[in-house]
């Protein structure tokens, strides 16, 4: 990336969904900058357009108006395909529902992403492992997903958004389906590997994980409505998440 630009960059993104009745204006006018090795999340009321937002930059869907910048090229106007070429190589989602896939091992689940970029064998099992390492999952590999708790998934989850060393984090709501203690867990997970020099984009509506991120930017209705930065402690040490 050149220095000076951004790694996310959106001037005047709009998404309008139409149906036969109506159109309804998800995202109006939106600017957004997203610095390489930041901590940024999205906060807002539910149904503010959050995961609109995060679908649009994370390239699984297509602006209505407006143009995206990923890491200085222009992504907006890309085919689906092209899109979900750059969506595998440079970007890592963790979800809400943690999206694993039950009949494969923990390994394999981290592994998928590289089987689907053509990374050879040899060198996938070296990064699932060290991905899994670095969320202190590796002891769990070879459990399948129902084995682990909603806590420990959401490590797996993690492991398989950073085993390709993507370019940014998306993270929809981490912590929407766990308990008060392994959401705290996994928080202090994505600040974990933010000091190790990941940048993350994470949605949520909680206000108790405010503190992990650097910068608040507000969306209501559509519009972001204002933007704080914020001096953040960082803890590198990773918790250990509950069973």
């Amino acid at each position: 990336m050149e220095n000076g630009n951004p790694l996310i960059r959106l001037e005047g993104i709009q998404k309008i969904f139409f149906t036969e009745e109506m159109e309804t204006h998800a995202l109006e006018d939106i600017h957004l900058d997203i610095r390489e090795g930041e901590f940024a999340e999205v906060m807002g009321p539910s149904g503010c357009g959050k995961s609109t937002l995060l679908s649009l930059i994370g390239l699984l869907d297509t602006p209505t108006e407006g143009s995206y910048w990923l890491d200085g090229e222009p992504v907006s106007g890309l085919t689906a395909s092209e899109r979900a070429r750059v969506r595998n190589k440079h970007i890592g989602f963790i979800f809400q529902a943690f999206n694993l896939i039950g009949d494969l091992t923990v390994f394999e689940n981290v592994e998928l992403p590289l089987i689907y970029g053509g990374v050879e064998a040899s060198s996938r099992k070296e990064k699932a492992i060290r991905a899994l390492e670095r969320v202190d999952m590796s002891h769990r590999m070879d459990h399948y997903p129902s084995q682990l708790s909603g806590g420990q998934r959401q490590r797996v989850a993690a492991a398989r958004a950073v085993v390709g060393d993507p370019l940014i984090l998306l993270a929809d709501e981490p912590t929407g389906n766990l308990d008060s203690t392994n959401g705290e867990a996994v928080m202090n997970l994505l600040r974990g590997l933010h000091a190790e020099g990941s940048t993350i984009l994470m949605v949520t509506h909680d206000p108790r994980y405010s503190a992990y991120a650097e910068r608040t930017i507000h969306l209501f209705d559509g519009h972001i409505t204002d933007e704080e930065e914020k001096q953040v402690e960082v803890e590198v040490e990773l918790a250990q998440v509950s069973g």
